[in-house]
């Protein structure tokens, strides 16, 4: 009885598995979740431990065996998912950027969106001039350490907080200056609101790029903006398509197609290439519940999204969540006492490392975990795989910052940025920020002529301890030569066609075999079906039974009997 006891609560203990969620604000939330529990299940538990109701713009990321990143599905087992051992570790981040953030109903889901802005800020997803990122700074300096106090704050206090890639001195002068002179006064609230207002004007607001390149080869980064579908190349907006201009999307193997109609009927197909087949799912797919979500009335219009075609089997793929419009809509029948929110001080975190410049090394506040020390080059970085944006090499459900690159600085009497990095975040850091207005055409026509490969800025999602100088050195030059191409396009295209032509014929044979089974049934068997009656009963059934089929028939007997017989004598 009591070994039966013990049977008993071990299975029990067998079907719970610890997870792990890291939060915006680099917290973590640990919970036990059964084997069968969905993913709706882990999300409810983490807005409610949060005490959010505006869900729906976030989501839960994760990173697979292969290192390839994915959004949790909330209509399937977390386990099957996963497919791991535990425990789990995932994250929280904004999986849908609200069209415009300040409209957002509570404060607690602005502050959230503010978080992931910021974070985007420093990973470099968000483009902005040099006036635009002092003020941005400024506003973070100023939601997170209040009013400049000179008995607090010494001469060059913001140089101890890195809010970009990439600093420089004068920069660093000007966020103390507008927030000095500009923004006293201004509450944490009203601070990360205007900061969340002057986000959404910038082209690359809701950015998370996936790394692809084009029929030529070049390296490009495809996202998806509640507005429509991006292309950056070398720090340009290439392609900026609505969503209502969007008609299909679909892949094929590692192959992206999007379909674009646009005014007086002029129809596009714009072709991408992302790094595996795995990658190239998880565009569609994001592509597709972006799509549902800001293009779509109502959530009974979303339908089953297939890309498959005649010669594909495919995939098949559906949202599963409520559009933009009707969560906008069920944001303004909330009505509560606004929570309290805990906001973190500026303190350096895993995302959100320190910087210095050279000397000043001794003024960065520690951080808890070993640093890595890595240089920061400015452009976009051509990436091997992707997942969310790109896989990693690190342990399990990892994302490893591994920027390994050479470090351009706007003055030239400074020395190269030192970044103290922690081991986490799921959104890779691949587009630099800020960019100055004066110096954009001067460092792309620098990298033509240098010759320069691309670069690449991961985080880590896991607690993986932080690599050493001769790890990163190995894995830089592993991701130079991977920039250099995964095989030719052309080839990609000639191969595609010859397996389209394959299966053509292959279908074809198939067909044919279908028939001529048809045909034996009709002519051959005693089958008394009215449907086979009525077409034995036709003229020209009738004639292509006696002038055609009983020839060829007589003609296949004679030469099988012929075979047979000189199969026996010999």
């Amino acid at each position: 009885m009591l070994s039966r006891l013990m049977s008993g609560s071990s299975r029990s203990l067998e079907r719970e598995y610890s997870c792990t969620v890291r939060l915006l604000d680099d917290s973590e939330y640990t919970c036990t979740i059964q084997r069968d529990a969905k993913g709706q299940y882990l999300f409810d538990l983490l807005c409610h431990h949060l005490n959010l109701l505006e869900k729906d713009y976030f989501g839960i990321r994760f990173v697979d065996p292969d290192k390839q990143r994915h959004w949790l599905e909330f209509t399937k087992s977390v386990v099957k998912q996963l497919r791991s051992q535990p425990p789990f570790t995932m994250c929280f981040r904004v999986k849908f950027y609200p069209a415009d953030p300040a409209a957002l109903k509570e404060e607690i889901t602005r502050y959230l969106v503010f978080l992931q802005i910021k974070r985007d800020l420093y990973h470099g997803r968000l483009l902005c001039k040099t006036s635009d990122a002092a003020l941005l700074a400024a506003y973070i300096l100023q939601a997170e350490i209040g009013d400049y106090d000179p008995g607090k704050h010494p001469e060059g206090y913001s140089s101890k907080f890195q809010f970009f890639p990439k600093h420089s001195e004068k920069l660093e002068r000007k966020i103390a200056e507008i927030h000095k002179t500009e923004l006293s006064g201004q509450t944490p609230a009203t601070s990360e609101l205007n900061f969340l207002r002057k986000a959404q004007t910038l082209e690359t607001y809701g950015v998370d790029p996936h790394p692809c390149k084009d029929v030529s080869g070049n390296a490009a980064f495809l996202a998806f903006t509640p507005f429509g579908f991006v292309v950056l190349q070398g720090n340009k907006r290439v392609h900026f398509i609505k969503w209502n201009e969007v008609t299909k999307l679909k892949f094929e193997g590692k192959t992206f197609y999007l379909y674009v109609s646009q005014k007086e009927e002029k129809k596009i197909i714009l072709t991408y290439f992302a790094p595996t087949p795995e990658a190239c799912k998880h565009l569609w797919k994001c592509g597709i519940e972006n799509q549902a979500f800001y293009k779509l009335e109502k959530s009974s219009q979303v339908r089953t999204v297939s890309s498959s075609n005649l010669f594909f089997k495919g995939s098949r793929f559906r949202y599963s969540g409520r559009v933009a419009k009707e969560v906008m809509e069920s944001s303004a029948k909330i009505k509560r006492e606004p929570p309290e929110i805990h906001r973190a001080g500026m303190v350096p975190s895993r995302s959100c490392p320190s910087i210095t410049h050279g000397p000043r090394l001794s003024s960065v506040p520690r951080t808890r975990r070993r640093a890595v020390h890595i240089s920061i080059m400015e452009g976009l970085e051509s990436l091997r795989d992707s997942a969310h944006s790109t896989p990693v090499r690190a342990s399990s459900h990892g994302d490893t910052f591994l920027p390994h690159v050479r470090s351009s600085r706007a003055d030239s009497n400074e020395r190269v940025a030192v970044i103290a990095d922690e081991a986490y975040s799921p959104a890779d850091s691949v587009l630099p920020t800020p960019v100055a207005e004066h110096s954009l055409e001067l460092m792309l026509l620098s990298r033509q002529i240098n010759g320069a490969t691309c670069s690449i800025e991961e985080e880590k999602e896991s607690e993986a301890s932080t690599p050493t100088a001769a790890e990163l050195e190995a894995l830089g030059g592993e991701l130079r030569a991977l920039c250099q191409g995964h095989g030719r396009p052309e080839e990609e295209q000639v191969n595609k066609f010859v397996l389209s032509v394959l299966r053509l014929l292959l279908v074809t044979m198939g067909l044919l075999f279908v028939l001529l089974l048809l045909l034996i049934i009709l002519t051959e068997s005693d089958l008394d079906i009215a449907f086979f009656r009525d077409i034995r009963q036709t003229p020209e059934f009738e004639q292509f039974h006696y002038q055609y089929f009983c020839p060829l028939r007589r003609w296949f007997a004679c030469k099988i009997r012929s075979v047979v017989s000189l199969l026996i004598d010999t």
